[in-house]
């Protein structure tokens, strides 16, 4: 077997990158945001607690078939129940068992090492920001005030359905996480990991009647400056926006 290079699979995430100087991007990407980094006195200790509200009663096969990727929405905010309910499925705890905190998607080894970044910008009873999900407490943590909707949908390659919607999801990894266990080939876990996880909130939007769609196209090191990560042992990899969809006559009014 041909020995490995330590360091192939960060140079897989570094060389898999998008950047705003590809000109072979067939977007008409802009080239006038900046990021801020998040600084110790703009961070806030502000925290808002996340009750399980009850669910909906769904019957999953009738989701896997309504189940679509919706890229239009309406303006209006979605509900802090259907938020809670939206966290608890991509990263809920189910059960405790020897020290491991199980959850409602599954991770290669129990090592877990997808985070999930929410940043609000239409939610009733929440202010608009960038959050942090503390998954074993079953918290948000506040980390910035303010509409970044804007810059999100810019660092999303100019995807004006990202500032549309009224919560996006940025997951990232923490990468030694699995590779302390995985090494190299935990960058195929990671992924699987963040694949899980999309699709339970998909399912989850679906079954409370929002629009979803997950993105995958992104300037990694924008989104990694907005939400206040280095891109190396913590980095971006994947996105969920939620939102109210437009109904068919709506669309159709456009």
């Amino acid at each position: 077997m041909t020995p490995q290079r330590r360091d192939i699979g960060q140079q897989y995430q570094n060389e898999t990158k998008y950047f705003r100087e590809q000109s072979h991007w067939r977007m008409n990407a802009s080239t006038d945001s900046a990021y801020p980094h998040l600084s110790d006195s703009e961070a806030s200790s502000t925290i808002s607690v996340l009750p399980l509200p009850p669910a909906p009663q769904a019957d999953l096969w009738e989701i896997l078939k309504k189940r679509r990727s919706h890229r239009d929405f309406s303006l209006q905010p979605i509900s802090f129940n259907d938020l809670c309910l939206l966290l608890f499925a991509v990263q809920g705890v189910t059960s405790t068992q020897n020290g491991y905190l199980f959850r409602t998607a599954p991770s290669a080894g129990a090592l877990y090492p997808i985070e999930t970044y929410v940043l609000v910008h239409r939610v009733a009873s929440l202010r608009s920001g960038l959050y942090h999900y503390h998954v074993a407490q079953g918290y948000l943590e506040l980390r910035r005030l303010g509409s970044f909707e804007r810059n999100l949908a810019s660092a999303a390659l100019d995807q004006t359905m990202v500032a549309d919607a009224a919560v996006s999801f940025i997951w990232t990894a923490v990468v030694h996480r699995s590779t302390r266990k995985y090494r190299e080939r935990a960058y195929r876990y990671i992924y699987m990991d963040a694949g899980h996880i999309g699709q339970n909130l998909y399912l989850a939007a679906t079954a409370l009647g929002l629009g979803c769609c997950t993105i995958g196209a992104f300037y990694d090191d924008e989104i990694n400056a907005l939400i206040g990560v280095d891109g190396l042992s913590e980095t971006v990899v994947y996105m969920g926006i939620v939102g109210h969809r437009l109904s068919d006559e709506r669309l159709q009014r456009r």
